[in-house]
């Protein structure tokens, strides 16, 4: 008879393992496409965020214009100082002459201490400005001091100031007009206790107390033997964009010439973040060939990733191709190697700016233009644009379509993953049911087998 047996215990599971191994082969290649399809969309990432980093630094050259590019001189600040816009159109102006812009000041007689009562009880002040304009202080009942007289001038902010000065023989009460020149000059009428305080030039009886310690004048000078009279110190209209304030009397010199100070630092900006966007995507694509020092080759998440490559050689590009008017981005000092590296040297920036600041300025123009054009293409911009359908909705870069594109391949991937193990799960079970009713039935015929031999035996003993 042949004998009946039954697979060993640690056979099966062996055998189950075997088949569990085949089912999970499939789902362990998908995963590990996941694996790097995420470390892709990583590097994509970062990528996105030094191009947009770049794209921020290029709103500080986008109207140049509005970057301050005029640089201003004073050989004698002590008597005027100079500011100048844009817009001013450089050249030396002598200021010769100079006189400032005076405020009318007058002072009381001696009157005691600041917190002594004037007598006469209360009053009220009537300035009377050149212009003609009248202003009116009253002072209420109770009694009536300097510091009280001043204080009540002073909160109702008009055309005239006052203070208090007092000295070892006494307290003045000194009344200054707010502003300068001739039609700031100003009369005083005063009631009551404040009578004392009249003044009125062109009046014989009506000075008071007052002296006249300084007349209201308008500033005068020449501009390049021009005469200019103003009620002010401060000159804005006497040259085109361009600022004096005269802080004394005599003659002096000022010059408006341009500057690249602003403009160069926000070209550096826009080198330093290039510079940033052209590493970050070497890093994703480099190619590293096996040596002695890195044992095997290593390459980035993005090598050969045509995208990556190419927004990379748009943005070196940028620089090593810039010409403008005659000028190369390498004679303004900005520069990039063969490797990618960008550099700028304000120094060679200045004197260009220097020789040609035209140029230079329209060089910096053409500079945006171009790399505005790469960081939209990559990352979008934030402007919006029109359909056919006549809606407007901001338009998106392409890293955004790659990276879309990556998750829609995961989200995929993540599918089957999920189907092939729920199928591989129905598999082992069904094979693990089948070796259950293989065991049970290999254990049944064992033991049919085992009574049969005994049954044989016995019958053949019985027959001898």
């Amino acid at each position: 008879m042949t004998s009946v047996s039954s697979l060993s215990s640690s056979a099966i599971t062996s055998q189950i393992a075997t088949y569990e191994s085949k089912l999970q082969a499939p789902i362990t290649q998908l995963q590990s496409q996941v694996t790097a399809d995420k470390a892709q969309i990583s590097a994509w990432g970062k990528i996105s965020g030094a191009v947009s980093t770049l794209s921020q630094s290029l709103s500080n050259i986008k109207d140049i214009s509005s970057i301050n590019n005029k640089s201003t001189n004073t050989t004698d600040k002590s008597v005027a100082t100079v500011t100048a816009s844009n817009s001013a159109a450089s050249g030396t102006y002598n200021l010769t002459n100079v006189t400032l812009a005076k405020p009318q000041e007058i002072y009381s007689s001696l009157l005691g201490s600041g917190n002594s009562t004037l007598s006469g009880g209360n009053g009220s002040l009537v300035f009377t400005l050149k212009s003609g304009k009248s202003e009116t202080v009253s002072i209420g009942s109770g009694s009536l001091t300097l510091n009280d007289v001043a204080a009540a001038i002073d909160k109702q902010a008009g055309g005239v100031q006052a203070s208090v000065i007092g000295t070892s023989a006494g307290a003045r009460l000194v009344l200054q007009s707010s502003g300068t020149g001739s039609s700031a000059a100003f009369t005083v009428s005063g009631t009551g206790a404040l009578a004392q305080f009249d003044f009125n030039p062109s009046s014989s009886t009506a000075n008071g107390g007052e002296t006249l310690a300084q007349a209201a004048a308008n500033a005068s000078l020449t501009l390049n033997g021009v005469p200019i009279i103003s009620p002010t110190n401060t000159l804005g209209s006497a040259i085109a964009g361009v600022t004096i304030s005269l802080v004394g009397s005599g003659t002096t010199s000022l010059s408006v010439s341009s500057s690249p100070t602003n403009l160069s630092s926000s070209v550096q900006g826009v080198a330093t973040s290039l510079n940033a966007a052209i590493s970050t995507i070497a890093a994703a694509t480099k190619f590293v060939p096996a040596s002695s020092s890195n044992g095997s080759a290593q390459s980035g998440v993005l090598l050969g990733n045509f995208s990556a490559t190419e927004l990379k050689s748009e943005l070196m590009t940028s620089i090593s191709g810039l010409v403008s008017s005659g000028v190369s981005a390498g004679a303004a000092g900005l520069s990039i190697n063969s490797s990618g590296a960008v550099s700028f040297n304000s120094t060679s920036f200045a004197s260009e700016y220097a020789k040609n600041p035209a140029a230079v300025q329209k060089l910096v123009a053409n500079l945006y233009q171009k790399l505005n054009t790469i960081t939209a293409s990559a990352i979008g911009s934030s402007g919006s644009s029109t359909s056919s359908a006549g809606t407007t909705a901001k338009s998106t870069g392409f890293i955004a379509a790659q990276t879309a594109s990556l998750n829609g391949v995961i989200t995929s991937i993540d599918s089957q993953v999920t189907q092939l193990t729920k199928q591989g799960s129905a598999a082992l079970k069904n094979l693990e049911s089948l070796y259950t009713t293989a065991e049970t039935k290999a254990s049944s015929a064992s033991i049919t087998q085992t009574y049969l031999n005994i049954f044989n035996s016995s019958s053949s003993t019985s027959g001898g």
